[in-house]
Formats: C-alpha cells, sequence, structure tokens
C-alpha cells in the first residue's frame, strides 16, 4: 500500500447514513483514516475536528446542501487546501458546471464504483498539492 495514501484523511458528509458509513468502511479497507457526518452543519464541526486532506460532499442535503458546506470551508484559510469531491446523484451539466464554481476539485456521480471514487481522490490531493505548489 502506498504510504501516501494511507496517511490521508477522509471525510464523507452525506445525509443516508448507510451510504456514508459504507463509504467510509471501503476507504478504511484501502487505508484510508475516515469519518463520517450525516448533515452539512455536522460535517463542518467534523472538518474542525478531524482535520481531513479530502472531503467528500454530498450536494442534496437538507437544511445545510453541500453548496453551502463547500462555500464555508473554502471561506475558512485552514481549509485551503482541502480537497472537495461532490459525490452525488446529480449529474448533469448544469449541476457540474455549479460544483466548479463552488471550488470543488472533482464531481463523481453516484453510484460510483471504487476505481472512480479512488481516482476523484487521488486526482483532487493532486490538484490542490500543485495549487498549493504554485502560491508558495
Amino acid at each position: 500500500m502506498d504510504q501516501s495514501t494511507s496517511s490521508k484523511r477522509i471525510l464523507i458528509i452525506d445525509d443516508n447514513n448507510q451510504a456514508a458509513d459504507v463509504a467510509a468502511e471501503l476507504l478504511a479497507l484501502y487505508g484510508y483514516q475516515t469519518a463520517v457526518a450525516y448533515s452539512g452543519s455536522q460535517g463542518l464541526q467534523t472538518a474542525k475536528e478531524f482535520a481531513p486532506d479530502v472531503i467528500l460532499l454530498d450536494l442534496g442535503m437538507p437544511v445545510m446542501d453541500g453548496f453551502q458546506v463547500a462555500a464555508a470551508l473554502r471561506a475558512q484559510p485552514e481549509f485551503g487546501n482541502l480537497a472537495l469531491v461532490a459525490f452525488t446523484a446529480w449529474g448533469d451539466r448544469g449541476t457540474r458546471q455549479r460544483t466548479q464554481d463552488a471550488g470543488f476539485d472533482q464531481h463523481i456521480t453516484k453510484p460510483a464504483g471504487m476505481e472512480e471514487i479512488l481516482r476523484a481522490i487521488s486526482t483532487a490531493c493532486d490538484m490542490r498539492a500543485g495549487f498549493a505548489r504554485k502560491i508558495a
């Protein structure tokens, strides 16, 4: 297993508890450290406590949706290098444009296979690392 993989911390924020738990368990099998949150507000609190490298973020959540969570995270300097991956059932062109405009690094449409999820995580981390090098 790649050392860089095992050191990555991934937070899954999804109002579907079972989907979030399964994603966390599967990613843990690949060596990631994982945490879950079942709402947008809980996700923001967990992000502060868990300090993830990557967040898999559902868009269609009640009260505080994924776009609002992304905006709140991007507004905080401590999350400047955080990789954000939209993990949603919405895959239309308009939603993909909105995720890009909101600062997401990748967009995965559910249901997604592990290969696609792992590739999106890797690509999002590489993008954030490249961005950090540019501003350093």
